[in-house]
């Protein structure tokens, strides 16, 4: 698995060396002290998860010439590709998170041991009443998020429905994403880590619904199923129906800022975000009794469903439901359908908007 993990570091680094723009320029590979992986690491790479760590205290440590901006750990390195392009173009130094454990959890290589899913890949109840109730306690997660002063969540699979603040059953659609319970529960803890911690970040599609369901808001676990329980025929805004091929896409789609008083609409500065890269089945539902607020619409078959969420209690705490990242790669890769999307300059405005906060908020 380490060789794998390498082999992906490797093509990352690669592709953005064969970037002609200079702010996508990569610092040379390394690994930090702390066991995190820097973005531009080729050649070496190493795994820290509940290892004691010697750590320089703060106050000691130089500051780095670029704010560096984790990128929560996930299995795909497709996803990571795209982020740290994002984060190169805003002038961040993009660092890979490792995945992060809960004190006592088993793994084999990089997965929970199959005893602690259930045949969907779904947590299981009683491991998710660990996860909700110690989150990032007694592991090694503060040492290993040292080195990074921003973080951002990124898309993916559906969320172990056990994690939600009231547990549901899974939605049993065969046909979307199977839960991944080792990325959810790295991610719960991360961002819980975060949270606590002022820490900023930026929450994309997926990681919008992992902040949603850390700060107690229920999911939608599936749009298709949500709007027939209503009677109301669901068009797809969200995401293309599956092509000829079996393949899907990303749509674009305009979206309504509610809150000219939000972070969002200082990032976008227009009430309106037009054309923004969708590509999701499940949503925040309802932030009724949690620390979030509903910064954005989108108006979908007679019914507002929720594009950004925001943390109140937090300096920097943004969800978006869309994929401002993948904006931005097929702009830097001149992707032929670019034009259908985000400009560049708008979707890596969510980025810089992120590292501005870091800056402020250093220790």
């Amino acid at each position: 698995m380490m060789r794998k993990l390498l082999l992906m570091a490797a093509w990352v680094a690669m592709g953005l060396a064969a970037m002609s723009a200079q702010s996508l320029m990569m610092p040379r590979d390394r690994v930090l002290s702390s066991g995190i992986i820097d973005a531009g690491a080729s050649n070496a790479m190493t795994h820290v998860a509940g290892d004691t760590v010697n750590r320089v205290p703060l106050d000691e440590r130089p500051r780095p010439e670029r704010v560096r901006v984790g990128i929560a750990w996930q299995p795909s390195s497709d996803n990571y590709h795209r982020a740290m392009l994002a984060i190169s173009a805003a002038g961040g130094e993009p660092v890979l998170i490792e995945q992060m454990r809960p004190a006592g959890f088993e793994y084999h290589d990089l997965e929970l041991k199959p005893e602690y899913v259930d045949e969907m890949g779904v947590l299981l109840p009683q491991y998710a009443n660990i996860v909700k109730r110690d989150t990032y306690h007694g592991t090694a997660i503060p040492a290993q998020l040292q080195e990074v002063q921003a973080v951002v969540f990124l898309g993916g699979g559906d969320i172990s429905s056990t994690l939600f603040a009231t547990p549901e059953p899974w939605h049993n659609i065969i046909d979307d994403s199977p839960a991944n319970a080792t990325r959810d529960v790295s991610e719960y803890l991360t961002m819980a880590y975060c949270l606590d911690h002022d820490l900023p970040i930026l929450a994309l599609c997926r990681g919008m619904q992992m902040l949603g369901v850390v700060s107690g808001a229920p999911l939608i676990q599936d749009l298709g199923k949500y709007f027939d329980e209503m009677g109301i025929s669901y068009h797809f805004l969200h995401r293309e129906q599956r092509d000829a091929q079996g393949n899907r896409h990303y749509t674009p789609h305009d979206v309504i800022v509610t809150d000219r008083n939000s972070l969002l609409h200082s990032i976008v500065r227009q009430d309106t975000i037009h054309d923004v890269p969708s590509w999701h089945h499940q949503v925040v539902g309802d932030v009724s009794g949690t620390p979030l607020r509903v910064t954005a619409i989108t108006p979908t078959d007679g019914v507002d469903i929720i594009e950004a969420i925001e943390r109140i209690d937090k300096p920097f705490a943004l969800g978006v439901q869309y994929h401002p990242e993948e904006a931005a790669r097929k702009h830097i890769e001149h992707h032929i359908d670019a034009q259908r999307f985000l400009s560049l300059d708008n979707a890596v405005a969510y980025f810089k908007a992120l590292i501005a906060a870091a800056m402020r908020h250093a220790p």
